[in-house]
Order: C-alpha cells, then sequence, then structure tokens
C-alpha cells in the first residue's frame, strides 16, 4: 500500500515515509492510493485487537509484518473501549477510558509506539491543539528521549484541567502557550513542517527533525478508523441493522475516519457531523461553499476549528458534494443547546456529557429515524467547571471517592501530582523559533 497527496503533486510514499514527512511535499494531506475491501464476513472475531488487526493489515503489511502490528496493537490498546446501550435504537461508543481520557489517547499510542519501532533517528513532533489533541501525544511520547515533543495550545481556549495535562510533562516535551486561536498554532506547525525555506530562515533545519502528530499525520488518522469499525460491527452484530455514527469534530479528523471505515466495507448506514458554534462544515453542506473562517471560542472547545485541516481528505474521497450528502450530514450546535443537552442528560439518557460529546447527543435528540452511534470523545470530569453547574454538582473536590459522575478517574487524578510548565510565545514563527533554541 502506498500514500499520495490531496493535492497530487508529490510521489506515493510508504505508511512510514508519509509518517515521517507529516505533510507530503506539496503541503497537502497523505491518504492510501487505493482502498481495500473488507466484508463482515472476513473479521469474524470481533475483539477489538482482532478488528484493529484486520483493519490496518492491509494499510499497514508493507512497514510491519503481522507479529508486529499485532503486538503494536496490544501495547497500545491496553484499555477498554466499550460500547453502551443507551436504548434499543441509540449506542454511545466510550472513547474516554484512555490515561488523559480522551478518544486523542487511541490513535496518539498506536503512533508513538509505531514511530518508537521504525523510526530509529531522533525525531521532534509539532502538535497544534485546541484542548485533548497535545494532553494525548505528550503522554504517548513521555519519556521516550528520542522524541521530542512540541505542543502548541492557545492560551485562551482550553480547561483548567486540559492545560495540566498539557504542561506536565517530562524534559522531552516543550508546552508553548501561543497567544492566539487554534488556528494560530495549526497554522504555525503546518508553516514549520511544509516550508524548509523559513526553516532554513530560523535556523531549524540542521538541529530539528519535524514531524506531525495532530490528524494531518495519516500514522494519527488511520488508526482512528478501528473503533469506528468495531462499533460498526459490534452494533450490527447485536441489532441486525447498521448504524448511523454521530460524531463530534472540530479539525474533521474524526469524522474523516468514519468515512474512511465505511470505504472499506464497515456497516455504517451513514455520518452525522457534529460541530460547535464553528459551522463551516455545517455551512458547506447547506450551501456547497467551503469558506474557512477564524475559530469563535465555544463551551466545546477542543473544537473550536474555523478551517478544518482534513476537509481536503474529505473532499479527495468525494468530489461531488451530491454524492457526499446521500451518506453523511453536518450540524452546528450552539453553546445554549450545548447547556441545555448537558443538563437533561441524566433525565434523558441517565448520562453525564463532556460539551463535545453534548454536541452529538444534541443531534442525536432530533433525528427521526433509528439506529445511532453516539461518539463520547472525552470524560465529563476534564469539563466539570462548565458542566458541575448544570447538573447541579456542587461538590469542589472532584478527587474524593462518591457517587459524584464527575469524580476524577485516577489517570487524570496522577497528572495533578505532576509540575506544570509552559512557555508563552506570540503566534510567530520567530516566537516559536526562539523558544525551541532556548529549549535545553
Amino acid at each position: 500500500m502506498k500514500f499520495v497527496s490531496t493535492r497530487k503533486s508529490s510521489p506515493p510514499a510508504t505508511f512510514l515515509e508519509a509518517v515521517e514527512q507529516g505533510l507530503a511535499p506539496d503541503q497537502g494531506l497523505y491518504v492510501p492510493e487505493s482502498w481495500p475491501y473488507l466484508n463482515e464476513s472476513d473479521i469474524p472475531d470481533h475483539s477489538f485487537h482482532a478488528i484493529a488487526h484486520k483493519i490496518l493489515t492491509p494499510f499497514l503489511s508493507s512497514d510491519l509484518t503481522a507479529h508486529e502490528l499485532r503486538t503494536l496493537i496490544e501495547s497500545a490498546y491496553d484499555f477498554p473501549v466499550p460500547l453502551k446501550y443507551l436504548r434499543d435504537d441509540t449506542a454511545v461508543l466510550e472513547l474516554f477510558h484512555g490515561p488523559t481520557a480522551a478518544f486523542k489517547d487511541v490513535a496518539a499510542r498506536f503512533l508513538a509506539r509505531f514511530m518508537d519501532l521504525k523510526l530509529h533517528e531522533p525525531r521532534t513532533i509539532l502538535v497544534a491543539t485546541s484542548g485533548d489533541t497535545g494532553g494525548a501525544v505528550a503522554s504517548a511520547f513521555d519519556g521516550h528521549p528520542r522524541f521530542q515533543v512540541v505542543v502548541l495550545f492557545p492560551s485562551r481556549g482550553v480547561s483548567p484541567l486540559q492545560r495540566q495535562q498539557l504542561t506536565c510533562w517530562s524534559q522531552n516535551v516543550l508546552s508553548l502557550e501561543v497567544n492566539g486561536s487554534f488556528d494560530d498554532c495549526q497554522k504555525l506547525v503546518k508553516t514549520l513542517l511544509g516550508d524548509s525555506r523559513i526553516r532554513d530562515e530560523h535556523e531549524l533545519s540542521a538541529r530539528y527533525h519535524f514531524t506531525s502528530a495532530n490528524s494531518i499525520n495519516i500514522g494519527r488518522l488511520l488508526p482512528q478508523m478501528i473503533y469506528h469499525s468495531a462499533a460498526a460491527l459490534w452494533y450490527r452484530n447485536k441489532t441486525g441493522h447498521a448504524p448511523g455514527l454521530i460524531i463530534p469534530t472540530g479539525n474533521l479528523g474524526n469524522a474523516v475516519a468514519a468515512f474512511w471505515a465505511r470505504q472499506i466495507g464497515m456497516p455504517i448506514r451513514e455520518i452525522l457531523i457534529a460541530t460547535n458554534a464553528n459551522s463551516t462544515l455545517a455551512h458547506f453542506y447547506r450551501t456547497g461553499k467551503y469558506e474557512a473562517r477564524p475559530s469563535v471560542s465555544t463551551l466545546a472547545n477542543a473544537m473550536d476549528v474555523g478551517a478544518p485541516s482534513n476537509f481536503e481528505r474529505l473532499q479527495n474521497l468525494f468530489s461531488d458534494l451530491h454524492e457526499l450528502k446521500k451518506i453523511s450530514s453536518a450540524v452546528s450546535v450552539a453553546d445554549d443547546d450545548i447547556r441545555r443537552t448537558i443538563r437533561n442528560g441524566q433525565k434523558n439518557w441517565g448520562e453525564t456529557w463532556c460539551p463535545h460529546t453534548a454536541t452529538a447527543v444534541f443531534a442525536r435528540e432530533h433525528q427521526k429515524t433509528p439506529d445511532w452511534i453516539i461518539t463520547a470523545t472525552a470524560h465529563p470530569t476534564k469539563f466539570s467547571e462548565i458542566v458541575a453547574p448544570l447538573i447541579g454538582d456542587s461538590s469542589t473536590d472532584r478527587f474524593a471517592s462518591g457517587p459524584s459522575p464527575l469524580k476524577m478517574p485516577p489517570s487524570l487524578t496522577r497528572l495533578f501530582d505532576r509540575p506544570s510548565h509552559a512557555v508563552p510565545v506570540e503566534p510567530t514563527v520567530s516566537a516559536v523559533a526562539e523558544a525551541l533554541r532556548g529549549w535545553k
């Protein structure tokens, strides 16, 4: 299997080469050159590990032996990924049981283990984050001395707990608090990855071999197909129906992975993209015009993206909007609707939702058709300053034992034992380069 650029001006690359580069030389995003097709009967074992192996083998067999892939999967996924049935016609896929209590753990841990196995020279991994990505990537690479991780996050727009998990890691992680938005952080990462002239101008090329761990990197995105595939197979096996998937998204990576899972034959009826008030995608579905716009701050801050990078991959798969709309749609959810959904979560579903998952729940509550899977992206405790007042939880001690749905998971509790440190920078390449030169 080879991977090609969405901009079609770069030579095909192996998975390893694509992972190492992050962006293609023409600054496009890597996508599979062709699509394998798997029947449901090709996956008789429905354990998460077995599904992961079947899904990834056609894409990675040129880079990993069967034994290497199996060992990598078992090492990366040592936490549960449960599908919880809420009603006869609705289930929730809980992706927040990993070490940083967010869905980004699933892909970040796979990427880290693949790079540790296959990349033998030191690498500097750039990651722009609006909340969860940076913590998951930092956790996955924490303590691996061959890898330096540079996390860029907006100074205004992450929750206190998110900030702690972005800034509490070992010496191989540098946290840069950017005086700007997520889009500013993402632009800086793309510039450093894609423009050798600017790297040379700031004397970075000789010292740093950059790659990315955002979903622009194929090594982050491809493993996300696993949980969408697994959830669809589990739901179909239990109910006999192919489910629709409702996916909260900002940069569109989580949703594109679902489209890819459907493309290879997984039983996914349709895909409903749920965004917050950053309505770029909903506007595109409504008008057929893609118009990137400045991001706006919302309660679902990890999805505050006005120019989703993975739109290129969606267009690569569907050049015809009519065909795309046959199997998918998009909805933009306002903060007031997020609040209302969280407030009514226990009454309507017996669940407490994080603000991001609440966008998908809101979308589900407005669908008349049955058989949907809601993708739950983060543990609600990560946003307790938002969630607690809405559900009437007055406790201020998230570490205490007790029945509260906002009791902090042990994996997060351990992060608060670590010291926190971040370097404030302006949203310029010069400022980032200066911070890098002053590191270590």
